[in-house]
Formats: C-alpha cells, sequence, structure tokens
C-alpha cells in the first residue's frame, strides 16, 4: 500500500506537469491547427494520433537511459537541435505558403482535397518525436520527478498514459477546430491560419537553430 501511495503521488505530478506541457502552444498544437483546418478533422486526428505515438518514443530512450546519452554529449544533442530545426522549417514553409481556397462543396466541413492517413500520422510522429524540448522535458520527468527505484513497468505505465492524454487532446483540438459551423467560418480565412501556422513553426525552427548556435559556441570555449 505505501508502495502504491508513493506511485500514486508520482503519477499525479506527472500528469499536472504533463497537462501544463501539452497545452502550451508548440510545434505539436500548429501541426494540428494547421491540418485540421486545411484537411479537416479526421486528418487533424491521425495527425493527433501521430504526436501521441511520439511520445512513446521518448518514454522509450528515456526508461533505456537513452536520454542521459544524448543529454551527456552535446554533439548528439546538437545533432537532433538540427535535425528538429531543419524538419520544423520545412512544415513552416510549405504552410506560409498556402493559397487562398476555393468554397467548401455543399457547404460540408470536408476539403475539396486532402491527405493520406498515414502521412498525416507520420507527420504527426515526426513532429512530437524530432521535438527537443520534449526530450528535455521527459529527461527531467525521468531523472528528477519519479524515482530510481519505481519499476519500469511502472514507468512504462506512466508513459502510455501520456501517449494517450497527448494523443487525445490533440484529437480534441482538431475535432473542436472542425466543429461544422465554426469551421465554415474559418475556411474562407485559412490560408492565413495556415500562414500564421507556418510562421510559428519557422519561428521555432529559428529558434532551435540559435540553440545550436549558442551549444556550438560553448563547445568552442
Amino acid at each position: 500500500m505505501e508502495h502504491l501511495a508513493i506511485y500514486w503521488a508520482e503519477f499525479l505530478t506527472i500528469a499536472t506537469l504533463h497537462l501544463l506541457a501539452v497545452a502550451s502552444p508548440g510545434p505539436d498544437f500548429a501541426v494540428t491547427t494547421r491540418y485540421s483546418i486545411s484537411y479537416g478533422g479526421r486528418i487533424g486526428r491521425w495527425v493527433a494520433l501521430g504526436i501521441g505515438t511520439g511520445i512513446l518514443l521518448h518514454v522509450a530512450y528515456s526508461v533505456l537511459g537513452v536520454a542521459l546519452i544524448i543529454h551527456r554529449y552535446t554533439w548528439v544533442y546538437g545533432l537532433l537541435l538540427l535535425v528538429g530545426a531543419g524538419y520544423l522549417g520545412w512544415l513552416g514553409w510549405q504552410a506560409v505558403r498556402a493559397q487562398p481556397r476555393g468554397p467548401l462543396p455543399n457547404n460540408s466541413n470536408v476539403p475539396t482535397h486532402g491527405i493520406t492517413a498515414l502521412k498525416a500520422f507520420r507527420i504527426g510522429f515526426l513532429t512530437n518525436g524530432l521535438n527537443v524540448k520534449a526530450t528535455l522535458f521527459f529527461l527531467a520527468l525521468f531523472s528528477t520527478v519519479i524515482a530510481p527505484a519505481t519499476p519500469t513497468s511502472v514507468k512504462v505505465g506512466y508513459g502510455i498514459y501520456m501517449a494517450i492524454a497527448t494523443g487525445l487532446w490533440f484529437s480534441f483540438l482538431a475535432t473542436l477546430i472542425t466543429w461544422p459551423p465554426f469551421y465554415r467560418r474559418m475556411w474562407a480565412a485559412s490560408h492565413w491560419i495556415d500562414r500564421a501556422m507556418g510562421l510559428a513553426l519557422l519561428l521555432l525552427s529559428a529558434k532551435l537553430i540559435y540553440d545550436w548556435l549558442v551549444l556550438i559556441k560553448v563547445i568552442a570555449q
């Protein structure tokens, strides 16, 4: 019972920190918003599923101790910064080039064009998986909040919860954004929303490049 109380206290702390992290605007929010408005709620939910699955990647290397290696070897961390910056920059550049769209057919909430569910899932997975800020978040979580004595099975359980909660949160966001009355009003200006989300992604990419330059400067000293 004592162990159960300890794990429950850990879980509540983790759930609170995770909620604050996932609700704050970032790459996941920008990508979910952009693809939901551009391609509809179904595609937005596939992006959300990819984002939630990406959480499991962070959990896996945190449980296996790989996160400590990433943190210890600055060149590995620097490489992740560059890869993440490049991917976010590519997504952002695509979004800022969005063009005005025609009217929705039959006043529906489904766009006339789309992407495959697999591609949407992959976009969500890579967006979260290459997010180095998420790497640092899970490193801090598994090295400070979660006790070393906590069994691996319990840690995996925490991770599964965070993956499910993340997927549900962004699925809710995709559904809310594409609620038909709201969506029909947003459609005419959807290219401006795309461009705004693209700009946000480009700024996040620039921030990662800046962090990389700072890291290189520190290494050189």
